[in-house]
C-alpha cells in the first residue's frame, strides 16, 4: 500500500467510525411505545455496531502508526531552486516545516524593516538640526530573497510531499 492510499484509507474509516457512532446514538435505546427500527435484531445490531466501531479504530491506529514509522524514516530532497543547494529531510521534518516552522521563520524576516524612521533633517533637543539616517542591522537584499524564497516554501513542500506519498510504500 502506498503512503497516500493509507492516508485516504484513515479518511475513509473515520467517516464510517462517526456514521456507526451515530447509528449507534440513533438506535441504542427507544421508549416503550415505539417500534424497534430493528425488531427484535436491534440489541444484535447496536452490538454488532459497537464492535465494528472498535475495529475500525484499531485499523486507524495500524495505518496512522504505520504512516508515522514511513515519515520518520523516508527522507526527501527539495530543490527550493534559489541557488543553494537542495535540501533532503525526513517527511516527518518536512510536515513539521510546512505547519508552522517556515511561517515562523517568515515572520521573523517579515519582522525586518526601518519601523516607519525617516530620513532627513528634525529639530534636536536643543533646537539645532540633526541629519536623521536609518542605521539597518541587516541587510536588505538578503531579507528580501529569504522573505521570497519563505514565502514559496510552503508550495514546494506540498508538491514534493505529494509526489512522495504517491510513489512511497507504506512500512507496515
Amino acid at each position: 500500500m502506498k503512503l497516500i492510499e493509507a492516508l485516504k484509507k484513515i479518511t475513509d474509516l473515520q467517516r464510517k467510525k462517526d456514521d456507526l457512532a451515530m447509528k449507534v446514538a440513533t438506535h441504542c435505546a427507544i421508549s416503550s411505545i415505539e417500534t424497534p427500527e430493528y425488531g427484535s435484531e436491534q440489541k444484535k445490531k447496536v452490538e454488532g455496531w459497537i464492535q465494528a466501531h472498535s475495529d475500525i479504530l484499531k485499523e486507524i491506529l495500524r495505518l496512522r502508526i504505520a504512516v508515522q514509522r514511513t515519515n520518520l524514516a523516508t527522507e526527501v530532497t527539495i530543490d527550493f531552486e534559489d541557488g543553494k543547494k537542495p535540501v533532503t529531510k525526513t517527511i516527518a521534518e518536512w510536515i513539521h516545516r510546512r505547519r508552522d516552522l517556515a511561517q515562523a521563520e517568515l515572520h521573523i524576516w517579515n519582522s525586518m524593516g526601518d519601523r516607519g524612521i525617516r530620513e532627513g533633517v528634525a529639530q534636536g533637543p536643543a533646537g539645532t538640526p540633526m541629519d536623521i539616517k536609518v542605521i539597518r542591522y541587516y541587510d536588505p537584499d538578503t531579507r528580501d530573497k529569504m522573505r521570497d524564497r519563505l514565502a514559496s516554501e510552503p508550495i514546494t513542500i506540498d508538491a514534493s510531499l505529494e509526489i512522495t506519498n504517491a510513489v512511497t510504500d507504506l512500512m507496515e
